[in-house]
């Protein structure tokens, strides 16, 4: 094997983003492009899907021009994806007939009212891990065949087809060629039985989806097609969605790893193995990457919908910052809150609430409180989610947390790392490459095209900090006693 490279299509909520590793994990070259977010109605969050796939084409080509990086040196392509978000577009066109509805949408509530209002809870539960929510891919499909004019009439004689924005991109990258996606992926949309590895007739039913319309589901390391560049093709090998793609970055293949991504939201993953858990404290159970020949392993997820976007809400909207790197001196610089909460429940609350009503709230504001206390209430905020999420995982697997493996933009910031340690009372272990969910994606990748085995990839991540918990437990106490009182408080405001 003579091929140097594996690159990373690693396709987020907020950018788009192509990365260039080497054998030994190291990245090559970066470019990156932040992707517009579109808000037609209020909780309604849409992305142009050409947008998206014009944005990985021109990152990709160029790293390789700043690089210098010939297309021949490239073994192979991985692909991680932001889940969940929907896209249906016409076969023979190749255009989207309507914006892609992002995972973090949620006006698909009384879809999912209706579900649940003829019992397909359990079911749903029970066959694909999820709950029922607007948070999956499911629900809207079903909305973009209702709504769109002529939608449902093409999509029942097979001229639509549906996928999550990794399946768009292999789509389009190969021309049409290929329609498909892979277990992760597939997981996340409430129409895949996570037990028999199928798309679930019953659910199809009960949405309304004609099943032509569904990609080819393949293993996480595969052969998905290949993207042509100066008459190079280079084959795509790896599929992930970005927190699988994550857990496998941070060594997560085995059984009893646990992880959070700080991304745009917060995504805390525990591989269980084997063993399908169902929880009891409101998580959702989802299959981790899969590699041919191997047995599948579940893992209980947590996902907190708002996490970073809070930062940028706090940069964007109320223009207290210019960058988020600001906040860990900022948070420093103040002396330690006092019964002072952001709740950002900008999009409903995720894990284990699940509440699609709420809405963001600031408690214990008084005279003396300025805009460096609402900075450093919203980030700790990432760190009161992150424990509600643990918790619920603790209690699930009947086995306490230990370490916490983290990644994702804002794992960067110490100030938050080491709070996060203290209000959990666990080591935080954090990698040198917090580029952790490309880095799973092109690992993916590599395993295919031969370019590291298992063993290699256990070799990579590399540790840059473990912090160690240094708050006292009445402290800690306190603080987690107020966090939960402000979250009782939204809950109960938006049922008044």
């Amino acid at each position: 094997m003579n091929k140097k490279y594996i690159i990373a299509f690693d396709q987020g909520t907020t950018s788009t983003r192509t990365i260039i590793f080497d054998r030994k994990g190291n990245i090559q070259g970066i470019s990156q492009k932040e992707l517009s977010q579109h808000y037609p109605e209020s909780g309604w969050v849409e992305h142009d899907p050409n947008e998206i796939y014009n944005d990985q084409k021109e990152t990709f080509e160029t790293v390789l021009k700043d690089t210098g990086i010939l297309p021949e040196d490239i073994a192979a392509i991985g692909i991680t994806n932001q889940r969940e978000t929907t896209v249906v577009w016409d076969k023979e066109t190749g255009e989207p007939i309507y914006n892609a509805i992002v995972w973090l949408d949620n006006r698909t509530k009384s879809i999912c009212q209706t579900l649940k209002n003829d019992g397909l809870g359990t079911y749903v539960r029970e066959h694909t891990g999820l709950v029922i929510d607007a948070y999956f891919s499911g629900t809207k499909l079903k909305w973009i065949l209702d709504n769109v004019p002529g939608a449902r009439k093409k999509a029942e004689v097979g001229q639509l087809l549906f996928g999550t924005i990794d399946s768009w991109l292999i789509y389009k990258f190969t021309n049409g060629k290929q329609h498909v996606t892979d277990h992760t992926n597939a997981s996340r949309t409430m129409l895949y039985n996570i037990k028999d590895l199928k798309w679930d007739d019953t659910l199809l039913a009960a949405l309304d989806i004609p099943k032509s319309m569904l990609p080819e589901v393949k293993t996480s390391s595969s052969n998905f097609g290949s993207v042509t560049y100066k008459n190079i093709n280079i084959p795509i090998y790896g599929v992930a969605g970005d927190q699988q793609a994550a857990l496998f970055g941070q060594g997560g293949s085995q059984a009893g790893i646990a992880k959070n991504t700080y991304g745009t939201g917060c995504f805390i993953l525990l591989n269980n193995g084997k063993d399908y858990v169902t929880s009891k404290n409101g998580l959702i159970t989802t299959l981790t990457c899969t590699l041919p020949k191997e047995p599948v392993n579940y893992a209980l997820e947590g996902s907190v919908f708002i996490g970073g976007a809070s930062i940028q809400w706090l940069r964007d909207k109320l223009l207290l910052i210019k960058d988020a790197k600001e906040t860990e001196a900022i948070c420093n610089s103040i002396p330690p809150l006092k019964d002072l909460y952001v709740v950002p429940a900008f999009a409903g609350l995720g894990a284990p609430y699940w509440d699609a009503n709420a809405k963001g709230a600031i408690y214990g504001i008084t005279l003396d409180i300025g805009k460096n206390e609402i900075i450093k209430a919203t980030l700790e905020a990432l760190a009161y989610q992150t424990k509600d999420v643990i918790k619920a995982m603790e209690e699930d697997s009947g086995k306490a947390l230990t370490t916490l493996k983290v990644d994702g933009g804002a794992s960067a910031n110490n100030y938050l790392m080491q709070f996060q340690c203290d209000i959990l009372d666990v080591a935080v272990d954090r990698p040198k490459m917090i580029e952790i969910t490309a880095l799973g994606a092109a690992m993916l990748a590599g395993l295919k095209a031969g370019i590291w085995t298992n063993k290699d990839i256990e070799s990579i991540r590399e540790v840059d900090r473990i912090f160690i918990p240094k708050m006292d437990i009445k402290t800690r106490n306190q603080k987690y006693t107020g966090w939960l009182s402000a979250i009782k408080r939204t809950k109960t405001f938006n049922e008044a």
